[in-house]
């Protein structure tokens, strides 16, 4: 085609059968006949040389020269073409040699829709170019004009906001705590944050799993890029294939005739957070651990296989290693899972933070709700740290959030969550004395058991010696049986191990038999 247009179109082209047996003459003759149809197509055509001066243009063109300023093609020929047709761009493309191939052309002559194509030799050199007014009646289209501007920009908005939703809500300061084990596990985050290893974060539901992994992809180099979060436990067995890995183009009938990405795609540069990883199915976990070792992924009904680069942070309310031994999880993924565990403790294992739990809680809440933040008094923190808390955080937030939305008074008291939480009073110390903190499932612990509680000592304080003071008693009654007296007390037996190397004291005196 280079060669077509170097050849020119005023020249007499043979018409007979005799012409097919010449490869030139051939072109030369669709050259004519294409150019005759274009010619008839078009509302003007307008060819200029390599220095962009205008060589030629056709009849149609023609009509556009008086309201351009000239009446006849002798006044335009050879002179430079932005002189003619202003705000032209055909020294632009035959300069750069790459056509513009829609565009609008404004000037005093009218608004035109046109092309612009750049013409070779047969050395593929730049000699000119041509131009095509496609359309000339722009005005009665310009509504199209404007609602294709709308699309775009509602297109544009729509897109910002879903990057927004992408992007992670929390950093690691959002992770509220004190304690030195609340203090361990931030600690390891930002070490998880610098690497691009796979991440599990194992804790009992609502300590915030999801909170820390988005801490960990915030202050990670791919923070830019997204955070796709995903609960496995959430999303029916039938279709999380097609969740993780997406749907081919007419996999099956009522498939998306234009497919669709899956999680891992949509991750792709960023993080993707597996929640309650240990409810995948058997079937879709080799196909996950293939993912995670390949960096590839193959969509529903396809054959053809995608390379992702997708950092995944996956979490668990129940021990994976557990599963593992049940033979519910696989032996392989959980080793290709478990390469930085992080172990979240529960708030009951962490009371040290619940006072700035509990005032972070609180301005949330009020922020959300347009108030004035509430305080909460030292008798029902003090009863709120006796609690079991299941729920953890979660737990927590909800109890304060409905205090806050059913007292009226601006400090929360024992009868303020006495409305919320009825259970509260069978921890919540009586008025005018000690206060006692027992684990719920564990025995009253009498007075002369107790270490005494100055009224200057602090909250943790009080509470280290009530607990110290409660497992004292439960290995007393059980006559040293640490499995008997975890039980007594409410607590794991690793928990109770954990707080008798926190008071060595408590093995002075006391049976040490093991059960």
């Amino acid at each position: 085609m280079r060669r077509l247009c170097a050849l020119g179109y005023d020249r007499p082209m043979p018409r007979s059968l005799d012409a097919f047996h010449d490869s030139d003459r051939v072109l030369r003759l669709a050259a004519e006949t294409f150019f005759d149809h274009l010619s008839e197509m078009c509302e003007g055509i307008l060819v200029v040389d390599k220095s962009a001066r205008i060589v030629w243009v056709n009849d149609r063109w023609q009509r556009n020269m008086a309201s351009l300023g000239f009446s006849t093609t002798d006044e335009i020929i050879g002179r430079p073409v932005e002189e003619i047709v202003p705000n032209t761009l055909m020294r632009h493309v035959v300069e750069t040699g790459k056509p513009i191939l829609l565009d609008v052309l404004e000037n005093k002559a009218g608004t035109y829709l046109v092309s612009r194509f750049p013409l070779h030799d047969e050395s593929g050199t730049v000699i000119g170019a041509v131009g095509l007014i496609l359309y000339d009646q722009i005005e009665s289209i310009r509504p199209l004009f404007g609602k294709m501007g709308r699309l775009q920009s509602e297109l544009a908005q729509a897109q910002k906001e879903l990057a927004r939703q992408r992007r992670t809500r929390y950093t690691s300061s959002i992770f509220v705590c004190n304690s030195e084990r609340a203090l361990a596990v931030k600690s390891r985050a930002r070490r998880a944050a610098v690497l691009s290893t796979t991440v599990l974060l194992l804790g009992e539901t609502g300590t915030g799993k999801e909170l820390l992994a988005q801490a960990i992809h915030a202050a990670s180099t791919r923070a830019r890029r997204p955070f796709i979060a995903v609960n496995v436990a959430a999303i029916p067995e039938t279709l999380l294939e097609a969740e993780f890995f997406g749907v081919a183009p007419g996999a099956y009938t009522g498939a998306d005739r234009r497919g669709r990405d899956g999680k891992f795609k949509l991750a792709d540069g960023g993080t993707l957070f597996l929640d309650e990883i240990g409810e995948m199915p058997m079937a879709l976990q080799a196909k996950l651990l293939r993912a995670l070792q390949e960096r590839e992924v193959e969509p529903l009904g396809s054959n053809a296989v995608s390379r992702v680069d997708v950092r995944v942070i996956a979490a668990s309310s129940v021990d994976l290693a557990t599963l593992v031994a049940q033979g519910r999880f696989r032996p392989d993924l959980y080793y290709r899972l478990n390469v930085l565990p992080i172990r979240l403790p529960p708030l009951r294992e962490r009371p040290e933070d619940l006072e700035a739990l509990c005032e972070h809680l609180l301005e949330q809440i009020a922020l959300e709700q347009e108030m004035l933040p509430k305080e909460i008094d030292r008798d029902a923190l003090a009863a709120l740290a006796a609690l079991p808390w299941q729920g953890n955080v979660r737990e927590l937030r909800n109890v304060l959030e409905r205090a806050c939305s059913l007292w009226d008074g601006m400090r929360l008291t024992l009868e303020a969550l006495r409305e919320v939480v009825p259970e509260i009073d069978a921890v919540a110390e009586p008025e005018g004395t000690p206060a006692v903190l027992a684990r719920p499932g564990a025995a009253a612990v009498p007075a002369s058991n107790a270490a005494p509680a100055t009224s200057a000592a602090t909250l943790p304080e009080r509470i280290a010696e009530l607990e110290r003071a409660a497992i004292r008693e439960a290995l007393q009654a059980t006559g040293g049986n640490r499995v008997q007296a975890a039980r007594r007390l409410g607590i794991a037996r690793a928990t109770l191990y954990q707080k008798l190397a926190e008071f060595p004291e408590l093995g002075d005196g006391v049976g040490q038999r093991m059960a």
